[in-house]
């Protein structure tokens, strides 16, 4: 089999035994590299083209951390929730093109072929497609399914695990999700997880909070928590992720010792540059940045939330926002009658989102429209089911 065609069964592809990802010829030359080639206003026009022939039938999905010349050409563009429900709700899809990264393409398959929606498709399923297999999340991947495991069976040995609500963000593998839902456990947003930690409690008397320990403090200390009831899991450390058994036995929260590796640039130096710099500006920041920067903020919420804090805001307001690059970038654009500033000096995106280019969204189409399905995402049944417990019961939680 060629590097043409790779599904993957569970967690992020580069990191999973269910990769199909054989080559017959180790020196053959990739098919991308021809594209690579390319000009921009080539691939914009062959890609245009696959979009006019293919029509309905396909949806390209951009998440808001994508470059702009990619988001061009997306159908829909939001945050990866959001767009997975979206795309599922069409009657008339069969393709779903994910630029974004490999756990939201994962929920885009789990979303679309739940057993409700092949019912409404007489079993038809949807075929989800990652333009490029690297793009992964490098939070999502500080937080893999044999460590969760096994950190759920040591912390058995000195708390009741049965009164432990696991909760995962959904910036995580499916495995993960499953793992939840197998273990009256939930799935998380940014913007519910307050919500969905008190569902949590009403179940059970701790919460273990994973992949991101960012949003799971930020959003615990807002519910009166204290530092001292969070202790941090650290799946490299061989004695209970480097904590006493009285730190377990008094937590209320426990963190995965997990981080985005965007908002973890931010730092309170910078909040302080900008307030010192430009009097009168406000400091917008994602729940993913540490609590020293969270705790300075005017506002914190996720990124549909800055969105929304920047659309509805007059002309004239300074911001200093920390999230990723490209979306300050585009608000800067989309909001010239306010002043707009990247909360960093310190040139910060999302790397692996950076991989989905023209060139690899025009390789995926190209061969979409000649029958050939290239970097599928195929979430197994046992996977797909539990997973979509986790994320139903997150759907529930008002």
């Amino acid at each position: 089999m060629s590097l043409l065609h790779h599904v993957t069964q569970g967690p992020r592809a580069l990191a999973t035994d269910n990769l199909v990802a054989l080559t017959a010829n180790p020196n053959e030359v990739h098919p991308l590299k021809p594209y690579k080639s390319l000009e921009a206003d080539e691939l914009n026009a062959r890609i245009t083209a696959v979009r006019q022939e293919l029509g309905d039938r396909l949806m390209i999905l951009g998440h808001h951390y994508q470059q702009d010349q990619v988001i061009e050409h997306a159908d829909l563009r939001g945050d990866s929730y959001l767009l997975s429900e979206s795309a599922a709700a069409s009657k008339t899809c069969e393709t779903i093109v994910f630029c974004g990264v490999h756990f939201m393409a994962e929920t885009a398959d789990i979303l679309a072929n739940r057993p409700d929606k092949l019912a409404e498709r007489n079993g038809r399923r949807v075929t989800v497609i990652l333009p490029d297999m690297a793009a992964g999340c490098s939070m999502a991947d500080m937080a893999g399914i044999k460590q969760v495991e096994a950190a759920w069976a040591d912390m058995a040995e000195v708390i009741d695990t049965e009164r432990v609500i696991p909760v995962t963000y959904i910036n995580s593998a499916a495995s993960l999700k499953a793992f939840c839902g197998r273990h009256g456990g939930i799935v998380c947003t940014s913007s519910n997880a307050a919500a969905v930690m008190e569902w949590a409690y009403e179940r059970g008397d701790r919460v273990f909070f994973f992949p991101d320990q960012h949003l799971g403090r930020n959003t615990a200390l807002t519910m009166g928590i204290t530092e001292e009831q969070m202790p941090v899991w650290d799946p490299y450390e061989m004695d209970l992720g480097g904590n006493s058994e009285q730190a377990l036995q008094d937590s209320k929260v426990i963190l995965w010792k997990g981080h985005c590796s965007v908002h973890q640039m931010f730092r309170a130096e910078h909040v302080h540059q900008f307030r010192k710099q430009y009097p009168g500006i406000k400091i917008l920041v994602h729940p993913e940045c540490p609590r020293e920067v969270n705790d300075l903020a005017d506002v914190s919420g996720s990124t549909g939330k800055i969105l929304r804090t920047v659309e509805q805001s007059p002309p004239g307001t300074k911001w200093a926002i920390g999230t990723e690059l490209h979306l300050v970038n585009r608000l800067k654009a989309e909001h010239p009658e306010q002043e707009i500033h990247f909360l960093s000096p310190v040139v910060c995106m999302c790397a692996t989102m950076y991989r989905i280019d023209l060139p690899h969204l025009c390789w995926t189409l190209e061969n979409l429209r000649d029958g050939a399905i290239v970097n599928q995402i195929h979430v197994d049944d046992e996977t797909t089911k539990w997973s979509l417990i986790a994320l139903e019961r997150m759907l529930a939680v008002k």
